[in-house]
């Protein structure tokens, strides 16, 4: 369990670090953008496969609709809403917003596998979204920035809620390598009619070769491998750690001071992530206890 809570941890640290080089991508286009970041983070999934001998599984009908939702909701709508969002919303209130997802995936994953939410993901969920919110430090919104930042959280949640299920079926790698390979078509393919495609300049391609490996290929991996160990519910709450880590990230560049709330709100959010991953007794086994496919994507 260890190993996943760090694997999940460490997800987060990548996501919440990586939001100065994201924004290194402002000015280029961005389906097209996320079309060659995701491709990139495919192929790197495709070759550590191959490379350690297994093969990627190919996934069923059923499969195929969540891998759909998920590249949809989780990954492109998600860009997107974030994107937009912060047109008619400050930052904060934005991240405040999103600080929500680990609440939801307390309650509505656990509704999703047929039992009730377990106490302790719940209150730790709550305490991290509480933390967030003094992180962000709140934000004011108009027009739709409200409609926006929720469906940005629900986005966010997406990418964890449609993928449990593919998961315990395919494997951590595979689920991430397909929807690399599915985001990386669909964004292309609109990407052409909205936004064109254009030469990245050095900086911007810099960017993408780094989201494309490390945000994608290594995050996306990792994740799926905390969630299919942890739970989605429990996981959840490590999402908390993304706005400490581009807080450190803010800090460490100079573009940001560190304040007696920021730091309440680290510590809040740190006590949820403790209360949240406390293993209950009501809960199913862990899923390292079940068999893997064979022969399954080394994970």
């Amino acid at each position: 369990m260890r190993i996943a809570i760090a694997a999940g941890a460490l997800t987060s640290v990548i996501v919440g670090a990586s939001v100065p080089v994201t924004g290194l991508l402002q000015d280029y286009p961005l389906l097209t953008g996320q079309a060659m970041r995701y491709a990139l983070g495919g192929v790197v999934l495709l070759v550590w496969t191959l490379s350690r001998g297994g093969r990627l599984v190919v996934p069923s009908g059923r499969d195929w609709v969540a891998l759909g939702a998920l590249v949809v909701t989780g990954m492109l709508g998600f860009n997107a809403c974030v994107l937009y969002a912060q047109r008619y919303a400050e930052p904060g209130f934005v991240a405040a917003v999103l600080g929500a997802s680990p609440l939801v995936l307390a309650l509505v994953a656990p509704m999703m596998a047929g039992r009730r939410p377990a106490p302790t993901a719940v209150v730790g969920a709550t305490v991290v979204v509480a933390g967030v919110v003094l992180l962000s430090g709140g934000g004011a919104w108009h027009g739709p920035g409200l409609a926006l930042a929720v469906l940005t959280m629900l986005g966010e949640a997406s990418f964890t809620l449609f993928a449990v299920g593919v998961v315990r079926r395919l494997g951590g790698v595979a689920v991430a390598t397909w929807c690399c390979l599915l985001a990386a078509v669909a964004g292309g393919v609109l990407g052409t009619f909205f936004g064109g495609w254009q030469v990245p300049t050095p900086t911007e391609g810099v960017s993408l070769v780094v989201l494309g490996i490390v945000l994608t290929a290594v995050a996306f991996g990792l994740w799926y491998f905390a969630v299919d160990r942890l739970g989605a519910d429990r996981a959840g709450v490590l999402i908390g750690l993304m706005p400490i880590a581009g807080l450190v990230a803010s800090v460490a560049m100079g573009v940001q001071e560190p304040t007696a709330v920021a730091v309440l709100g680290a510590t809040a959010v740190a006590l949820g992530c403790v209360i949240g991953l406390r293993r209950v007794s009501d809960r199913p086994a862990p899923s390292a206890a079940r068999p893997e496919p064979r022969p399954a994507v080394p994970r």
